[in-house]
């Protein structure tokens, strides 16, 4: 080994993975900070190990629970940048996994998505380096590489293999550094000495948008600076308010309740409980009294739209509980994540709920604040884009950041006030002021709700008294989850089975696993999740769905089909539903118990409250289900009672069945799958058809209006050929209409300027003409050339009833041939002939309300 041999290394991996101690353990010295302490920025240090001339480069880590997309982009930048810290570039990367925690499809899809931003090329240069080993015990890395699953081993066999294993608590452990030192030479060796390299332009165009990034936030800081002389004008000596009243509102888990502790002082560990309902607290920063309201944060990203009633109406009631009203709306956003148009669009159908007026009242708190590094605000805010640029205008360009880490730095709780009392004075010291007829609405809707959810409860517990004395404990118990994707399925399969053995990650497949739960043989079948867009659903993944139910050929005592009690649940939800327990037999009801997931989002609420305010959707299927209905909380897995009470409430309803259990005849629910998707097939060859009818008509008309154009043409050739002057017999306002302008000329000149006119117009027709007679050839050969080998049913007489499937071949073939004409009355009216045994009309709800067309019937 040669003493000048240079090995260039970049640590890699998910936040607090062990990337800083195990570069420490590399160069056997602490030479970045570890522990509780993250790495912000890239850090390159140097040491010679072994012989070798080591560059190790300790990238900042990325978030686990966070997609691609939800990163900021300067992150993803900076992550494309790491390898040029190096030059000429890293020999290898060293991927680090901790051993500690499992490795799950949501990791694998973070390490895919950052791998990707540098390149199918960088699998080459990787290895992976397991932290933790010593929670290995008596396992070797192989076993726990199998008994982690098909994930780990995904990542393992990208790296071609290549992996070692630290144990960072023993750096006194010298061989686990040589081994990992020899491991490292292999792959430069197989490399040919090569490195990788970050791509010239790649490395440009970054450059160049950070430079443009820089001086755009150095212009808003100056421009903030601008605002502050100016209200110092306004205001010479600083006014201190004696009681200053605020509300905080944003998202979940962005940091309302630690910025509410930050502003007051409070130290200490938070509760970990979500803010359910809006809560006052009142206080003093030095002589200001302090009114501050935290309220239940929405879902980031989602749009008002999908909020549940109640934390609506938290939100609106929040303006009443400081009175007369707020001086100022702490909106907060976390500066650690990116902000798109969809997270725009739910800030601000969230806080127009408040009216349009908020905006004034309003500041941009960013917490978080250090996990930006060595960047600006400015910089995180220019460097977002377009969505977070409008939001920080539309208040005004009036922000704060905060990092809640750093709780014993009162400058920047200081500051904050100052930013207050100046969006206040810049108000007219005026506070917010609430509509109060928003507050009766609100106090007479909870009057009803509570109304209602009273009567409810009536009904429910008389509908089980019957059988809560004649249920019998069953020894033996099988239930199938049923819901929309990401509703909580197989969360509540792993909570019911105290164990966890379904994967919370979208699953494709059934999958059955059992138990013993509170002296009952549990059987718990998960299914996959249905979208809530019906037509994005296959048929097989209804096929895979309705097979939870065929697992188990004696029948299941219970269906639960699982709804989220911290989403909305309206018509489409309601829709998807329908649309898949149709696909069973009608007694599904009977053996069916609405299972609401999210318990913590009722806090001191009922979730016949919560029933009763929601849309009349929720109500729907409650009913259908005849109140049968039970609240998990999977966040609170060791309360057994709430398992408990659910299996009662199933032996209820299997003693209201008399014993029986669901067990559908699943040879018709496949018949039922497939009419379905045949039906569907249908509508969408009907519309195909009215699409290709609309294009030939437009195809006709711009081809008729090109002949007539020649024709002009032709005569004005004509015109100029004989030099006597000739009058345009064509109406020339259609050219006019067709963009054509005339200038008056005189004579030839004139002749020849609108020649060339119409010729360039020409040329465009023709340009057109072509690309709708290939979009219209392309859709004719789209629709059903599966068919098209078989003679279209006659027009003159019914078609034969030979089953469903061939009925619906036969409509298809007929929609191929069908003839469509107009009426001059409604032109979008599409007939058929009256004599064909076609008679009945079907409107289509996805068409154009007006649009018809005869169907068989």
């Amino acid at each position: 080994m040669e003493n000048d041999l240079e090995v260039r290394l970049i640590l890699i991996g998910q936040r607090w993975a062990g990337k800083s101690s195990s570069g420490n353990t590399i160069l056997r010295k602490e030479r970045f900070e570890s522990g509780r302490t993250r790495t912000v920025v890239t850090e390159m240090r140097h040491g010679e190990v072994e012989g070798r001339k080591l560059i190790v480069v300790d990238a900042p880590g990325w978030s686990g629970s966070l997609s691609l997309a939800e990163i900021p982009e300067r992150e993803k930048q900076t992550f494309k940048l790491n390898a040029s810290k190096c030059p000429p570039g890293p020999n290898v990367f060293l991927l680090i996994i901790p051993i500690d925690c499992a490795f799950s499809v949501e990791q694998r899809r973070t390490v895919t998505e950052h791998m990707k931003l540098l390149g199918e090329r960088v699998w080459r240069y990787t290895m992976v380096l397991f932290t933790c080993g010593d929670f290995l015990g008596e396992k070797t890395i192989e076993q726990h590489i199998e008994s982690e699953g098909d994930e780990l081993k995904w990542v393992i066999e990208r790296c071609r293999n290549r992996y070692h294993v630290f144990n960072n608590k023993k750096r006194s452990n010298s061989s686990q550094v040589t081994q990992l030192l020899e491991k490292i030479d292999e792959l430069v060796w197989h490399n040919n000495g090569g490195y990788y390299q970050v791509d010239e332009q790649t490395f440009a165009i970054i450059e160049e948008k950070q430079q443009r990034v820089a001086e755009r936030a150095e212009e808003r800081r100056r421009r903030v600076e601008e605002q502050r002389r100016q209200m110092e004008t306004l205001i010479p000596e600083m006014k201190t308010i004696p009681k200053l009243q605020m509300i905080l509102l944003g998202s979940r888990s962005v940091g309302k309740t630690s910025v509410g502790n930050t502003i007051f002082g409070i130290k200490g560990p938070e509760d970990g409980k979500r803010t359910a309902q809006s809560v006052a607290r009142k206080g003093f920063v030095g002589k200001t009294e302090i009114t501050l309201v935290d309220t239940p944060g929405w879902w980031k990203g989602f749009p008002v739209f999908d909020t549940p009633e109640a934390i609506k109406e938290e939100v609106l009631r929040s303006t009443f509980l400081c009175p007369p009203g707020p001086h100022v709306f702490l909106l907060v956003i976390d500066a650690d994540a990116s902000f798109n148009a969809k997270h725009l669009n739910a800030v601000k159908t969230h806080m127009e709920l408040l009216g349009e007026g908020v905006w004034r009242h309003t500041i941009v708190v960013f917490t978080r604040g250090d996990w930006l590094g060595a960047n600006s605000i400015e910089q995180y805010i220019e460097g977002e884009g377009e969505a977070m640029q409008t939001l920080v205008e539309k208040c005004g360009n009036r922000y704060h950041v905060i990092d809640n880490k750093n709780a014993d730095d009162g400058a920047q709780i200081t500051e904050l006030l100052e930013k207050i009392t100046w969006t206040v004075a810049g108000n007219g010291w005026e506070h917010f002021v609430p509509d109060e007829k928003m507050f009766l609405i609100i106090e007479e809707k909870r009057r009803r709700v509570e109304e209602g959810a009273r009567l409810r409860q009536s009904q429910v517990k008389a509908r089980r008294k019957p059988f809560s004395d004649s249920r019998n404990k069953l020894q033996r118990m099988r239930i199938v989850l049923l819901g929309q994707k990401t509703f909580g399925k197989s969360a509540t399969g792993n909570n019911l089975l105290r164990k966890e053995v379904f994967p919370t990650c979208r699953n494709t497949h059934c999958q059955v696993e059992e138990g013993e739960v509170a002296g009952r043989l549990i059987t718990v079948i998960d299914t996959p999740g249905w979208r809530m867009e019906t037509s994005r659903c296959t048929e097989e993944t209804d096929k895979e769905i309705v097979q939870g139910l065929s697992v188990s050929p004696l029948g299941v005592h219970a269906v639960l089909l699982v709804v989220p009690l911290d989403l909305t649940f309206r018509e489409a939800q309601q829709a998807a539903l329908e649309e898949h327990v149709n696909l069973f037999d009608a007694s599904i009801w009977k053996h069916t118990l609405v299972l609401f997931t999210y318990g913590d989002n009722l806090a001191d609420k009922s979730v016949e409250e919560h029933i009763e305010r929601e849309h009349g959707a929720l109500r729907w299927l409650v009913d259908k289900c005849e109140n049968k209905y039970h609240v998990m909380n999977n966040m609170r897995k060791t309360d057994m009672s709430q398992v408990t009470e659910l299996l009662e409430k199933i032996e209820e309803m299997v003693a209201g069945n008399n014993g029986r259990l669901f067990c559908p005849d699943m040879n018709d629910i496949h018949l039922r799958i497939e009419e379905k998707f045949r039906r569907r097939q249908l509508k969408h060859v009907l519309k195909q058809r009215v699409q290709e009818e609309y294009r030939r008509r437009e195809l006709e008309l711009m081809m008729g209006f090109r002949d007539k154009l020649l024709e002009l043409q032709a005569d004005i050739r004509e015109s100029a050929a004989n030099t006597k002057p000739k009058s345009l017999i064509c109406d020339m306002t259609k050219i006019k209409g067709r963009g054509i302008g005339q200038k008056k000329k005189d004579g030839k000149e004139e002749e020849l300027n609108i020649d060339a006119k119409i010729s360039l117009e020409i040329d465009k027709l023709n340009k057109d003409i072509m690309r709708s007679s290939a979009h219209l050839q392309s859709s004719k050969d789209f629709l059903m050339p599966d068919l098209r080998g078989t003679p279209a049913p006659s027009t003159t007489g019914s078609l034969p009833d030979i089953g469903p499937s061939s009925h619906f071949d036969n409509v298809l073939r007929w929609l191929l041939t069908l003839p469509i004409s107009t009426d001059e009355e409604n032109p979008q009216n599409l007939k058929s002939s009256r004599t064909s045994g076609y008679g009945s009309v079907l409107l289509y709800d996805d068409l154009d309300s007006r649009t018809k067309v005869d169907v068989p019937e």
